[in-house]
C-alpha cells in the first residue's frame, strides 16, 4: 500500500499527503540552500520524525508500565555537513513531564534508541539523545 504521494509545487516546495489519513505536510528548501525556509524541510523533517519516533516507542513502554507521559517534550537540533550537503548530527532533548527515577529513565533510554527511524538512520549521522526531567511538579 502507498504511504504518500508527494507533489512539486515550485519554488522549491512540495506537499506531501498521508494517504491513509489524507493530512499534509509542506516542505520548503531551506534558507540556506535557495529556499523561502518558510516550512520544515526535508532534513528538518528527517530530524523531527527521530524525536517523534523516539516519543511514541517511550510512549509505548510507558503505556505498558502505567506511566502517563502526556505533556512530555523533544527539542530537535540538526546539523548540517557539506561535501556532500547532508545532516550529519541530530540532537534531541527530551524533557519529560514528571519526575521519574533512575531504573524507569534507563529503561526509555534505551527504548528511544531502538525506535525504527533510530534504526534506519545512516550510522555515519550522530543521534544524540539527552534526558531532562521536570521537577517541582
Amino acid at each position: 500500500m502507498t504511504t504518500s504521494k508527494v507533489t512539486y509545487q515550485g519554488d522549491l516546495r512540495t506537499t506531501a499527503i498521508h494517504l491513509q489519513s489524507n493530512n499534509e505536510i509542506i516542505t520548503d528548501a531551506p534558507t540556506d540552500n535557495q529556499g523561502k525556509g518558510e516550512a520544515f524541510s526535508p532534513t528538518d523533517l528527517l530530524a523531527t520524525s527521530l524525536a517523534s519516533c523516539m516519543l511514541t516507542i517511550i510512549g509505548i513502554k510507558a503505556r505498558d508500565m502505567d506511566i502517563d507521559l502526556v505533556g512530555t517534550t523533544a527539542e530537535v537540533t540538526k546539523v548540517m555537513a557539506a561535501d556532500p550537503r547532508r545532516v550529519s548530527e541530530i540532537h534531541i532533548i527530551v524533557t519529560f513531564n514528571k519526575e521519574l527515577d533512575d531504573r524507569t529513565q534507563t529503561i526509555f533510554y534505551n527504548t528511544a534508541l531502538t525506535c525504527p527511524v533510530a534504526n534506519s538512520i545512516h550510522p555515519d549521522i550522530t543521534q544524540n539523545l539527552t534526558f531532562r526531567i521536570a521537577r517541582g511538579l
